[in-house]
């Protein structure tokens, strides 16, 4: 039998991040919230994160958290769901304002004005703040538990090589940065006045972003520290996905801390005479599919979740939720190896 959920944060007592990672629509956010809810019962300090422009925590928790800072919702548990698109805007703004005082400029070169609004578009741009949001909330080490809502960018698992992307990143800005000195050439000669003398503070600075991404990426790659959990349901497509994360993972050399089986039907309910023929059709088949599960991911699988008679929102129906993941892992009836296998 492999670890429930429960069994994996006892025997793994030094993590403190996890994030749920997995295409949308799977339930990453509602295992999110019940994680943290479960974390935050426990006397654990929590704080859920996402980045989603969807606000799928708002929406999960029934209160409009998008771009409002840190919220507590009940004790111990904590959830911000960041505007990434604000922080790009304010990361432009800072921008802007350190050439203009570097290089003492009274107005920003439309070429450069440009050239930093163009970059700040680029899809990467998202990523990247959402990653060093991430970074800067770990490193403030206010909580005891971080638990991350990612949004279904290859499962999340770019999280690991987005030090690559934020590299390049840095690298417009060092350029922004050259191009800037021309301009400060330029005024130099108008004024009769040497280059500005403070041209190394942008790299020191670029530098020491860069030491903290690196940081940062080493800490999610160490499995004593960050777990990574995938949530899959019991249908073809899904399971082909998650065969394609694994992939991933092992090409990035890191561990997959365990999945969590979503939005199962009880198989009790063959048993009702006056079961329609469509849900007898889809429980049926959601067993064979979980046959399949059972033999692809047996060690990694930590609960499977049974489908709910209403959308898990609220703080009600996430502790709900939190209960039967972490103390009723495998459903009711049986163990995992009956409700999978039928043995």
């Amino acid at each position: 039998m492999p670890q429930s959920l429960m069994e994996f944060f006892e025997t793994h007592p030094e993590v403190n991040v996890v994030i749920y990672a997995g295409k949308g629509g799977l339930g990453k956010t509602t295992f999110s919230a019940a994680t943290a809810h479960w974390m935050a019962s426990k006397g654990k300090k929590v704080l859920c994160f996402s980045t989603d422009p969807q606000a799928s925590l708002s929406d999960i928790f029934e209160k409009d958290l998008f771009g409002k800072g840190e919220q507590e919702l009940a004790n111990n548990l904590h959830v911000i769901e960041i505007d990434a698109d604000k922080k790009i805007s304010a990361y432009q703004e800072e921008i802007k304002q350190k050439i203009l005082d570097m290089y003492k400029l009274d107005e920003l070169p439309t070429e450069i004005d440009e050239y930093i609004k163009s970059a700040a578009a680029e899809p990467a741009m998202h990523e990247s703040a959402t990653f060093d949001a991430m970074a800067d909330l770990v490193a403030s080490e206010n909580y005891d538990f971080y638990i991350f809502d990612m949004p279904p960018f290859g499962h999340g698992v770019r999280m690991i090589s987005m030090a690559q992307i934020l590299d390049a990143w840095i690298e417009k800005i060092e350029e922004t940065r050259k191009k800037a000195m021309e301009y400060d050439a330029v005024a130099a000669t108008l004024r009769g006045t040497a280059a500005a003398e403070s041209q190394d503070a942008m790299i020191n600075e670029i530098t020491e972003i860069g030491k903290k991404l690196d940081l940062f990426t080493k800490f999610l790659s160490d499995p004593k520290k960050t777990a990574f959990l995938m949530v899959l349901i019991p249908e073809r497509m899904a399971i082909l996905d998650t065969k394609r994360a694994l992939e991933m993972f092992g090409k990035l050399n890191l561990k997959l801390s365990g999945i969590i089986v979503n939005q199962v039907y009880p198989v009790e309910l063959l048993q009702r005479e006056e079961l329609s023929d469509f849900l007898r059709n889809r429980i049926t088949g959601q067993q064979n599919y979980l046959k399949d599960i059972w033999s692809e991911f047996k060690d990694h699988i930590r609960a499977i979740c049974p489908m709910f008679d209403r959308e898990p929102k609220g703080l009600e129906m996430i502790a709900k939720i939190a209960e039967r993941v972490f103390e009723k892992p495998w459903m009711e009836g049986g163990t995992l190896k009956e409700v999978t296998s039928g043995e």
